[in-house]
């Protein structure tokens, strides 16, 4: 990934762009990153990814949750809420 600084990155803005159509572009100011320029289609490609990977994050919270259903490894909202309040009041 190249890497500018904020003020090269201000001053080469078309060219940053230009940059961002072939790969990411790292911004770093005062030698600390602060930002990365990708082109629209790489952030839509990552937009779906993340949008998959939070479905499988809640499919395998789902399917964990129906087998402890099915396990029996089951309490009601009572004794959750009861065992919680103990756990604050310390």
């Amino acid at each position: 990934m190249e890497i500018l600084n904020a003020s090269d990155a201000k001053r080469e803005f078309g060219e940053m762009l230009i940059k961002a159509q072939r790969g990411p572009v790292g911004i770093n100011k005062n030698g600390k990153p602060i930002a990365v320029v990708v082109s629209a289609t790489e952030y839509e490609q990552l937009q779906a990814l993340l949008q998959a990977l939070k479905e499988q994050q809640l499919k395998a919270a789902i399917e964990e949750g129906i087998a402890n259903l099915q396990a029996g490894k089951v309490v009601n909202g009572k004794t959750v809420l009861d065992n919680l309040r103990k756990r604050v009041s310390g």
